[in-house]
């Protein structure tokens, strides 16, 4: 056996084709929902921050009979951020660590952009998390 014969792609019926393909399109859906999971809490997060802020700086929580809370806006902000950001580094992970399998038994897999959109997500989400604790 020479050595043209181990490196060689198997050539694959349709069946198998097929289901390779919607294997990867559901990693693909996966992480798709995790990047729609984590953006809609790092801005609810960051929105519930600032809408908080505007509060305050307004005057009308001066005017409150409640004392110190534990968790007050910029925690709460903070929390939501840093739980998008976790989600969407988890599932990447994940996601990556998937493909990569797959991509081992069949290596002419496509390449997918949609690690450039998480990423995209993680730098903004960063910078709103950066804003927030530097009290922007």
């Amino acid at each position: 056996m020479d050595s043209n014969e181990s490196n060689a792609i198997p050539i694959l019926d349709t069946t198998t084709r097929l289901a390779i393909e919607r294997t990867r399109v559901a990693y693909e859906r996966t992480i798709m929902a995790a990047v729609r999971t984590a953006t809609s809490l790092i801005t609810f997060g960051f929105s519930a921050y600032k809408f908080f802020q505007l509060d305050i700086l307004d005057g009308r929580a001066k005017s409150s009979a409640h004392g110190p809370s534990i968790l007050g806006p910029k925690e709460f902000g903070l929390t939501l951020i840093g739980l998008g950001l976790l989600s969407l580094f988890l599932a990447w992970f994940e996601y990556h660590r998937d493909i990569k399998t797959l991509r081992a038994e069949y290596p002419k897999l496509p390449r997918s952009n949609i690690g450039i959109i998480a990423a995209l997500v993680a730098c903004v989400g960063t910078g709103l998390l950066l804003i927030v604790l530097l009290n922007v």
